[in-house]
């Protein structure tokens, strides 16, 4: 009888407690729970060499876990010894987390992934399922001919709605002010979101027709927010005219929806902003985590929680500058 009571308070304990974080080569995993992503599952791909992806993916991943009840799988780029290395591009820790997956947040850039990790890759997106590209993203592959999914170095441009054209700010010198489309002022993806400024710099970006632009980035002379706008001109790369540099300004979030190969149709939200360092804005963190809202269908509430969950203390951006020595368990939840 004593047994069968210690068993019974047991597994109520357990029934009460939240499931703790799990991790493996290359992967970690945060369990779902109450909220209005129960039951679905998101992952996240963190695998960039420059804007600190590997320690923005699990800050989001833990919101959209503890505050949204999703479960969230994110997926490193490693060495052969298991520590997180953004620069092995070839590198993806468990892509067969990608199969179960209801939606998708990318900050990618050049990757060179083998055909088994594209296939996970290709299969998710066959069937339709919602992506939220941030930065880099629109550069997300560079495989070699010899790959089975070499289309995928078109990704950007043609599923995300724009691939890499130029830095249009001054990199590292000229940060962004975020402008709402005024057209997009009563988009729910922005419901909740304001005073967007970001420490990175505006990209050159030309969405396409069916894109609906949610923001403007508007350049300014420094990297405070306070700055003034920046006045100049510059010439595009894309045709090589010559503009102010605030006028027209850049568009820096967008959405469109895109039917694929499979004839399934994927919801894209892409933002040439999220460098870690600008994820430090709650307004962008939220713009980021209602994108993953719209994309399953979820109503997003009038004002998204995207606390942080545990410290967030970035590296700024730049290449090589990633925490050495880290590996999966060291982005699991605190005990």
């Amino acid at each position: 009888m004593k047994k069968s009571i210690a068993a019974l308070g047991l597994s109520l304990l357990a029934t009460l407690m939240p499931a703790h974080s799990e991790s493996g080569i290359g992967w970690v995993s945060y369990p779902g729970g109450k909220g209005p992503g129960a039951g679905k599952h998101v992952v996240l791909l963190a695998g960039d060499e420059e804007y600190r992806s590997e320690e923005a993916m699990p800050m989001l991943a833990k919101i959209l876990s503890q505050h949204l009840g999703f479960q969230c799988t994110v997926l490193f780029s490693t060495d052969p010894d298991s520590t997180i290395n953004p620069n092995n591009g070839a590198s993806l820790g468990k892509p067969e987390a990608l199969d179960s997956a209801d939606a998708i947040v990318t900050s990618l850039r050049f990757r060179k992934w083998s055909d088994e990790a594209m296939k996970h890759f290709d299969d998710a997106i066959q069937r339709g399922v919602p992506v939220v590209g941030i930065r880099t993203s629109t550069h997300s592959f560079q495989l070699p001919d010899t790959s089975a999914f070499k289309q995928y170095n078109s990704y950007g441009k043609n599923v995300l709605g724009e691939g890499w054209v130029n830095h249009w700010g001054k990199h590292k010198v000229e940060a962004t002010r975020a402008i709402v489309e005024p057209g997009a002022v009563k988009d729910p993806i922005l419901r909740g979101v304001s005073d967007v400024f970001v420490d990175s710099d505006v990209y050159e970006a030309y969405p396409p027709a069916d894109a609906a632009i949610l923001f403007r980035g508007q350049v300014l002379k420094g990297m405070n927010p306070t700055d003034e706008p920046a006045a100049y001109e510059k010439q595009r790369a894309s045709d090589k005219q010559k503009q102010d540099i605030n006028s027209p300004m850049m568009a820096i979030a967008w959405h469109r929806e895109v039917k694929n190969s499979a004839g399934k149709t994927n919801k894209i939200l892409c933002t040439t902003m999220g460098a870690a360092t600008d994820l430090v804005n709650p307004g962008l963190r939220r713009m980021v985590i209602n994108g993953v809202l719209w994309g399953v269908g979820i109503e997003i509430p009038k004002e998204t929680d995207v606390t942080l969950v545990g410290d967030y203390q970035p590296n700024r951006y730049e290449f090589n500058g990633y925490k050495k020595g880290l590996k999966a368990a060291d982005f699991e939840l605190a005990k």
